[in-house]
């Protein structure tokens, strides 16, 4: 079964990076070494995986990359650190029209 992995690299300006591979220890030796002079870790190494998520269908991984790649750093950091209490609170719709942010008893 192939297995892919979406990631999370600090890189060593503490800004983030997201990627997906099907061999993390292979890719992550790929960022260090600086293999791709374009890319967006090759100044800013050495990186450090902070979290990766494994999937065995490809479609979930990149569907999933896509969504984390939206997300702000803090959200990041919070997925990372397992932090799922300031993840669902990062998570939380923040827009005046927002259900939670009408208060009807005016």
């Amino acid at each position: 079964m192939k297995l892919y992995y979406v990631y999370i690299l600090e890189c060593s300006d503490q800004l983030l990076y997201t990627g997906i591979t099907n061999n993390i220890s292979r890719r992550l030796d790929e960022h260090n070494a600086g293999a791709d002079k374009n890319s967006f870790t090759f100044k800013r190494r050495p990186v450090e995986v902070i979290f990766h998520q494994e999937f065995n269908d490809a479609n979930q991984a990149i569907w999933f990359e896509k969504k984390i790649k939206k997300w702000s750093a803090q959200k990041k950091r919070a997925l990372a650190n397992g932090d799922e209490i300031l993840l669902k609170l990062l998570s939380e719709c923040r827009n005046e029209s927002h259900s939670m942010n009408n208060n009807n008893d005016n």
